[in-house]
């Protein structure tokens, strides 16, 4: 993708097209082209030049896009980070990834010093909102530069992003992504519905920029001419607000998001009629969810779709106007995908094994991790670490990850099918289940569960329910009631945080 290129055309097309509405102010594609350009040229004059790291840690604002938009123009790479990161997750990452400056704001608990002393290649800090000891600017940084578009050489292999995918946890893992892959999602988003984006229609993003789900809407929103309603976090209530107040056309959101507006008393009365298609990633437990959404959206058709940063989702998507919801539908035409035995023989229609995807649209690779490369990436297929199964039309099933497969007394349990049998529950609002250490049978599953407001359940009522549903090993042995499930910023549940519970 050439972003210089892209945004000129804009502006000159419809300049006066609102590009960004956040906190009911409009920027016009005019002014974002501006913006963007003033801030890579303000960069440039900083001595940030084609291939530097330029790691962005903000919350979802404006100065998010302009500062993505700004680097990509000067063929630089960003370095989304959470801004739920703490301050060592910052040095962990920000230090794997070399990065040359830091975009960020004031944070409490975060120090400009620390970061500086603890990344030794980082030379700028660039200070959004307020001005800070130590720091640069943002607003003055942006006024300094021309207008003027960067004249910057890039090629299609340079790196645009190192997206992060884990923090202190663990070794940092850095996903990349080159300048040619830009193009992958709206490029796959165009394909899967139809051409249904055009210039004008509205997209409602609440998922996080520094995530591949966030970052989608800005690559749509520039490719497509797209009106982008941006929301600093995901708020139920406001979000339903934002789709009647502006007649939202789009949004795709994870499961949980779903479950989260589905449970609100005021649901049923917000007007959803000018939606035209909504699509949830992530999880395999949510038709049930989406099903009843439509019902107050009619007109709307319901997509389910998969994919990984390291594949540039969406890689795999429900065709416009499919039933068939359990499934997650199927690849673009210039995506493969097949399903491998743990002895990477190709499996059957049915059969379940990892599913593995081979493309251009594929990561070439983990930032200074030839090692994980190479485990990961084997004949030219991505082994995502995903369980599914095709159906003989080619439907693609996930059924769950591996970590989330279940041993129980020699028969395999997966997680998410589970899930998906206590989600049909009237009286539940969310289920996480994972798999426990049993003498006796080698695992067992346990359910961790939130009651709808008011609803007490039984162990007794649960496992009579799920009796005419799963069959008897599938049933959870334990059962923990919680007030809430812990979730990362991308909205999904942390099944990690459940699993090292006392």
């Amino acid at each position: 993708m050439n972003v210089v290129e892209v945004l000129e055309k804009l502006a000159k097309g419809s300049p006066q097209n609102p590009a960004i509405i956040f906190r009911g102010d409009n920027l016009s594609f005019a002014q974002l082209k501006d913006k963007v350009f003033s801030l890579a040229q303000g960069l440039l004059k900083l001595g940030i030049s084609r291939g530097d790291k330029v790691a962005i840690y903000l919350p979802n604002w404006p100065e998010y896009i302009f500062s993505y938009l700004a680097v990509w123009s000067i063929g630089a790479c960003t370095v989304p980070l959470d801004f739920m990161f703490t301050e060592d997750e910052i040095i962990s990452c920000a230090g794997h990834a070399e990065v040359k400056a830091l975009i960020t704001k004031h944070k409490a608990n975060i120090s400009f010093h620390n970061l500086k002393k603890n990344i030794p290649s980082l030379k700028q800090i660039i200070s959004c909102q307020s001005k800070e000891e130590g720091a640069i600017s943002f607003e003055e940084l942006l006024s300094q530069g021309s207008a003027g578009p960067p004249q910057v050489k890039i090629e299609n292999k340079d790196y645009a992003i190192i997206f992060y995918t884990s923090g202190t946890t663990g070794k940092p893992k850095g996903v990349l992504i080159n300048y040619a892959q830009l193009d992958a999602p709206p490029k796959s988003m165009a394909f899967f519905v139809n051409a249904d984006l055009k210039a004008g229609d509205t997209a409602l993003c609440a998922l996080p920029f520094s995530h591949l789900g966030g970052l989608i809407y800005i690559q749509n929103t520039i490719v497509f001419g797209l009106t982008l309603v941006l929301m600093e976090r995901f708020m139920p209530l406001d979000f339903l607000k934002n789709v009647q107040n502006y007649k939202v056309n789009f949004f795709w959101l994870v499961p949980s998001m779903y479950y989260a507006l589905l449970q609100l008393k005021e649901f049923e009365t917000f007007d959803l009629s000018s939606l035209r298609w909504i699509v949830t990633f992530g999880a395999s437990n949510s038709p049930d969810a989406l099903r009843r959404f439509q019902q107050f959206c009619p007109k709307a058709f319901l997509l389910n779709g998969w994919g990984l940063t390291e594949t540039n989702a969406p890689t795999v998507v429900l065709p416009m106007g499919s039933k068939n919801i359990e499934s997650v539908g199927r690849p673009a035409p210039w995506i493969e995908v097949k399903i491998f035995s743990e002895n990477e023989q190709e499996l059957k229609a049915g059969e379940v094994g990892e599913v593995a995807v081979k493309s251009w649209v594929v990561t070439d690779g983990y930032f200074k991790d030839e090692k994980l490369t190479r485990e990961t990436i084997r004949g030219g297929w991505f082994h995502t670490g995903d369980l599914g199964r095709f159906d003989t039309e080619r439907f693609l099933y996930i059924v769950g990850r591996k970590k989330e497969m279940i041993k129980v007394g020699g028969e395999i349990v997966f997680e998410p099918e589970v899930e998906a049998a206590l989600q049909k529950h009237p009286d539940i609002a969310e289920a996480a289940v994972i798999g426990l250490a049993d003498k006796l049978r080698g695992e067992v599953p346990k359910a961790f569960l939130v009651a709808k407001d008011g609803k007490n359940i039984s162990e007794e009522d649960l496992r009579y329910f799920l009796r005419r549903h799963l069959a008897h090993f599938k049933i959870p042995h334990y059962f923990e009631f919680c007030t809430a499930l812990p979730k990362n910023r991308t909205g999904k549940i942390d099944k990690q945080q459940l699993r090292v519970r006392p």
